[in-house]
Formats: C-alpha cells, sequence, structure tokens
C-alpha cells in the first residue's frame, strides 16, 4: 500500500464520519486494491491505518468505505451486508440483525441507531484509495 499527502480541498467541510468529507484527523490517502479486485455489489474487508474498513464496489461504479464494525453487536461483519438502495440511494443492511445504513455517509436508516463510520475514496488509475 502506498500511501499520498490529500490535497486542500476548497468547499468540503470536515465532519467525522461523513464520505466525501475530510476529518481533520485524516492525513493520507492508502492505496487498498486494484479495482478489478473486487466483484460489484459485494463487500471486501481491508485493514486502513490499524482500522478494519468495509469496501464496496457499485455495479454503477461508485466506491463506497464504511467501518466494517457493527455498531449494533461490535462484531466486524459489515463487508458481509446485503448490498441495496433505499429512495435512491446505496445502503448496506448489517448481515446480522438487518439494520440498514447509507453507503454515503454511515447514517441508520433504521431509526435512531448508532451510524457507521464512513470513508472518503477515490479511484486513482486502476487502485482504490480510502482517506484515513
Amino acid at each position: 500500500m502506498t500511501s499520498t499527502a490529500i490535497p486542500e480541498l476548497v468547499g468540503i467541510p470536515s465532519f467525522p464520519g461523513v464520505a466525501g468529507s475530510v476529518d481533520p484527523a485524516v492525513t493520507s490517502w492508502h492505496s487498498v486494491c486494484r479495482v478489478q479486485d473486487l466483484e460489484p455489489d459485494w463487500g471486501e474487508a481491508a485493514l486502513v491505518e490499524g482500522r478494519q474498513v468495509a469496501l464496496f464496489l457499485l455495479s454503477s461504479g461508485a466506491v463506497y468505505a464504511v467501518e466494517q464494525r457493527d455498531p449494533v453487536t461490535g462484531a466486524h461483519v459489515m463487508a458481509r451486508g446485503i448490498v441495496g438502495s433505499r429512495a435512491g440511494q446505496a445502503t448496506i443492511a448489517s448481515p446480522l440483525h438487518k439494520q440498514v445504513y447509507r453507503l454515503s455517509d454511515g447514517a441508520c436508516l433504521d431509526g435512531a441507531g448508532s451510524s457507521l463510520a464512513a470513508f472518503p475514496t477515490r479511484v486513482v488509475g486502476d487502485e482504490i484509495q480510502v482517506a484515513a
């Protein structure tokens, strides 16, 4: 894996756990795998800066990264969740109790449950990178 410094992003606020924003603690992009290493609409787990992350490549080509830890049970299983959509937004359902989370920002869509941390992603060449 390689890392590069994150360039200054103008107009993108810093909100911890929100995909597309940069947490002030985020210092670099990390190459995690190649695009062709992921199967569309299935998750894979990766270790990024000591943190377990669930990666998803959707059939649309969008790439998402969320916390691998299920906030309800504490088990590291989100990469095995069910990819879907709700109101046109990409989601992941926990494989254990089926709580549904929005992949873009990790928000729990089933009531007032705990959210997942979401991480900014990008594709550079054929590599998927996650900010951490």
